[in-house]
């Protein structure tokens, strides 16, 4: 890996080093009107180190971020790390449950949160066995009685702009991502301060050739682990600029953001480029101003939305693939040697195998999953001993991807071990799905499998089977996505509804989601013919 020394803090090494090279004055983050300096995130990023330490924060101690994309998120993400604490950048897209669950694994004694999303921790406080302080950042509202919370703005006035960086090691953990799993229950992958240097040198400076004067953008927001390097620490790894967007990435606000802003790299999804270009189609858009660069990663980018980018706006989409355990970019589309529907070439610094089901290596060509070995991955999950096993293997980790690989060097890939369905960059669980379906009165059963829509794009479909007594129709599919809609995160819910009187099974009675695919695939095509007739 890049050479680390022994003894690292990842937020000295990643803002202080700026301040100390004489870049305190310029602009390392730009949101709306704001403009903050490399001088102002140092200077924050400190006082929020000496917040932790003045309510009693302790070295490891996890510590909750529940923001939207804001400067203070980088402010309490380096200084929970200077301070030696573990900061835990959480989606927030999320239910109440769900919140109920990270905070009381990860055992997060402090929630910094914004005030838009208090009312989903407002139902479960009473639940949270170990937090002990609720900071509210911006205007406090009213939280209910039982919310006993502290103002985040007076308590960072009163902290002290000088924070000298904990002694921690390049080995110690420096933050988690939550990421979910097989079961629906999300695994917390522990990430060390060496790993953010790691992959910023490997891919971003190596592979996109990320420079001091770049402006990066990203749709992905800063709780991800892709939106994390895109929209934060390349730019910082190397003195550059990052564009922050606090609300929905719809098209409208990507692009005024680009004219605005004038980013010079963009990041994005599949999805949202397919939006992106609706709306340029329409609008007769053909420029992105300074964007010399895009990438795509979370979901696989189809060759027709490359090819479109690429005639409209003459700039390659580079399509890659991370995941939150490796912390981004391991497998990459190179800037003037892109392949549509490619997933690329392995990123200098890691190595790839594709193995069979018994671990033999398979030659080119072959179909088989995707291990993957390198110096940001995770250290494992936390409190997920069994599942650590599973997935990490020595220096090598299993993806659960499969994979093919040309004479080339370049990667295919061609689907999930275990099901699971990227949808906008976001994983969703068929499980999951499938039991909130099953939760309805009208529902006996039910299948759900990706299937990919009019852009290529995998989308859920689910198969239902009606108790007896019900009856299928149009209004009863509309019921029922709003039904999946109001108790989980709204990009989980069905697409398509088709009911069936049964689903396929194995003879052990396993659901045979190939099958589904293959079924919701011809479906799909007979609602678009039917649309369109």
């Amino acid at each position: 890996m890049p050479e680390c020394p022994d003894r690292l803090n990842a937020a000295a090494a990643l803002v202080d080093v700026h301040v100390a090279e004489g870049r305190g004055g310029k602009v390392a983050i730009l949101c709306g009107d704001q403009r903050v300096t490399y001088q102002a995130l140092h200077e924050n990023m400190n006082r929020f180190g000496n917040v932790l330490r003045s309510l009693g924060v302790r070295m490891e101690e996890r510590v909750a971020l529940l923001l939207p994309d804001i400067p203070e998120l980088p402010f309490t993400f380096f200084g929970a790390m200077k301070a030696g604490s573990v900061a835990i950048p959480m989606n927030t897209l999320l239910t109440p449950k769900d919140y109920e669950y990270l905070l009381n694994d990860s055992r997060a004694r402090v929630l910094v949160i914004h005030p838009a999303l208090l009312g989903h921790i407002e139902p479960i406080r009473g639940e949270l066995k170990y937090l002990e302080h609720l900071l509210i950042v911006g205007e406090e509202g009213s939280p209910r009685a039982g919310m006993h919370a502290l103002p985040f703005a007076a308590l960072m006035a009163a902290a002290s702009p000088e924070l000298e960086p904990a002694d921690t090691s390049k080995d110690d953990a420096a933050f988690w991502l939550y990421s979910s799993g097989t079961t629906g229950f999300p695994k917390g992958a522990i990430h060390l301060h060496h790993d953010m240097l790691v992959e910023a040198d490997l891919y971003a400076r190596n592979v996109l050739g990320i420079r001091e004067d770049d402006v990066c953008f990203s749709v992905a927001k800063l709780f991800f682990a892709y939106g994390l390097g895109n929209g934060l620490y390349f730019a910082l790894r190397v003195g550059g600029t990052n564009v922050l967007l606090p609300g929905r990435p719809t098209p409208d606000a990507v692009f005024e953001t680009i004219d605005r802003h004038r980013p010079t790299i963009f990041y994005s999804v599949p999805t949202s480029y397919a939006q992106l270009l609706h709306l340029a189609e329409k609008a007769g858009r053909t420029s992105l101003g300074r964007v010399r660069m895009c990438v795509s990663a979370g979901e696989p980018l189809p060759k027709p939305i490359f090819e479109k980018w690429r005639d409209r706006f003459g700039v390659e989409i580079l399509d890659g693939i991370g995941s939150t355990e490796i912390l981004h970019i391991f497998i990459s589309n190179r800037p003037g040697r892109a392949r549509a529907g490619s997933t690329g070439e392995i990123v200098p610094g890691y190595a790839a195998r594709i193995a069979d089901e018994h671990g033999r290596e398979l030659p080119h060509g072959e179909v088989g999953t995707l291990f993957i070995q390198g110096d940001s991955i995770a250290a494992g999950y936390w409190n997920k001993h069994e599942q650590t096993k599973t997935t990490f293997q020595g220096e090598w980790i299993n993806t659960h991807d499969k994979f093919s690989v040309d004479a080339d060097g370049y990667f295919w890939y061609a689907g999930r071990t275990d099901d699971m369905i990227k949808v906008s960059g976001m994983a969703v669980w068929p499980t999951e799905v499938e039991a909130l379906l099953q939760a309805h009165p009208a529902v006996l059963e039910s299948g759900v499998a990706g299937v990919e829509d009019a852009e290529g794009l995998a989308k859920p479909f689910a198969f239902v089977v009606l108790k007896s007594g019900h009856h299928p129709s149009p209004g009863l599919a509309h019921e029922l996505q709003e039904f999946v809609k109001e108790r989980t995160a709204k990009y989980k819910y069905p697409r398509w509804v088709e009911f069936v009187h049964d689903l396929p099974k194995t003879a052990t009675g396993k659901i045979q989601r190939y099958k589904l695919r293959e079924l919701g695939a011809a479906a799909r095509w007979l609602h678009d013919q039917q649309r369109e007739t």
